[in-house]
């Protein structure tokens, strides 16, 4: 796993897709489940570092492209696919709406050999039930550059900016298809969870203060999430608050958490939850440490798992040791 997991969570994959402009081909994406982070880029292209000027001139051979982060414990490739081809018209070469231009052909770029296999498997099924040909490319991902800060999540920032996916599809994101998705992977964790973790990861449920696992326990290693085993906190930052629950003054990475607001008990609150799994982990205050950034995550010990130091290397965490070790 190597450095990686530092970056993704374990069951997490990326896909890299070209759908023409990237603006709603990343919004409809980040919508669906299971999607973990989107971030559009310039991909497979004979140039250097490309600006979006350099690639709208066509001599740069790079495409307008999302890059896709997703669960796979809780989607498949399969079905992003298929609502990837939902959202294009995969038989338009170098055009999408009113875009023309090589910068917008469709493309499924992958860095996993076994993707490949499942994309050319997709995309025959797609040529069954289409009369024209299938245009769609298929090939490894060779580079990928990231857009300009003021193309990422354009239609959040604009949202009424152009578009030339169906805002309809955006509505439709969320199907029966997907929930039956989530059930299976909800069935899987009352198979694995006990009731305790269950509820507090699932229903954002509370357990007793001073009485769980992690409350007092200030040995080194890391903790991560109890449903997927993504890295969450490390024990340098743990510290005793006195509130009953396992405290951090910060995650390991500010990209492997959501915070979300949450006005459940009749007050503000920011919630927190993994953002690989959507495992709901605690809450985040500001009466923290001032010394280690003023925070504290009041995080529940249901939500995590605790990989002691002379552990992490066996199972497959070693790449947190440096980070561990390192006084900070």
């Amino acid at each position: 796993m190597g450095k990686e997991i530092c970056e993704k969570g374990f069951g997490e994959k990326e896909i890299y897709l070209a759908g023409g402009c990237f603006w709603g081909v990343e919004q409809y994406m980040s919508l669906l489940p299971g999607i973990t982070e989107t971030e559009v880029g310039y991909a497979n292209g004979h140039t250097g570092r490309p600006s979006y000027e350099d690639v709208c001139t066509g001599c740069t051979g790079y495409a307008e492209t999302v890059r896709v982060r997703y669960n796979a414990n809780r989607v498949g490739l399969p079905f992003l696919l298929e609502r990837f081809f939902a959202a294009i018209d995969p038989t338009s070469v170098n055009r999408q709406g009113g875009d023309i231009g090589e910068q917008y052909r469709t493309g499924i770029y992958y860095t996993d050999e076994p993707d490949r296999e499942t994309a050319e498997a997709s995309l025959r099924e797609l040529q069954k039930r289409t009369a024209k040909p299938v245009a769609v490319q298929c090939e490894p991902l060779k580079n990928f550059w990231p857009a300009e800060e003021y193309h990422q999540k354009y239609l959040e920032k604009n949202p009424n900016g152009y578009c030339h996916i169906p805002r309809a599809l955006f509505a439709e994101a969320v199907t029966e298809e997907d929930e039956a998705a989530l059930k299976v992977w909800r069935a899987a964790l009352r198979e694995k969870l006990t009731p305790l973790q269950y509820g507090v990861t699932q229903n954002a449920e509370t357990e007793p203060p001073f009485r769980n696992e992690y409350n007092g326990l200030f040995e080194p290693g890391v903790y991560v999430d109890i449903t997927d085993g993504t890295p969450l906190f490390l024990s340098t930052d743990k510290f005793e608050s006195g509130c009953g629950w396992p405290s951090f003054s910060r995650p390991i990475s500010d990209t492997i958490v959501v915070e979300r607001p949450d006005q459940s008990l009749g007050r503000d609150r920011t919630e927190v939850r993994s953002r690989a799994g959507g495992s709901h982990l605690g809450h985040v205050f500001s009466d923290g440490p001032g010394e280690r950034g003023g925070l504290r995550y009041c995080i529940n010990s249901a939500s995590l798992r605790f990989v002691p130091e002379d552990q992490m290397e066996a199972e497959g965490y070693g790449a947190l040791l440096e980070k561990l070790r390192t006084p900070h």
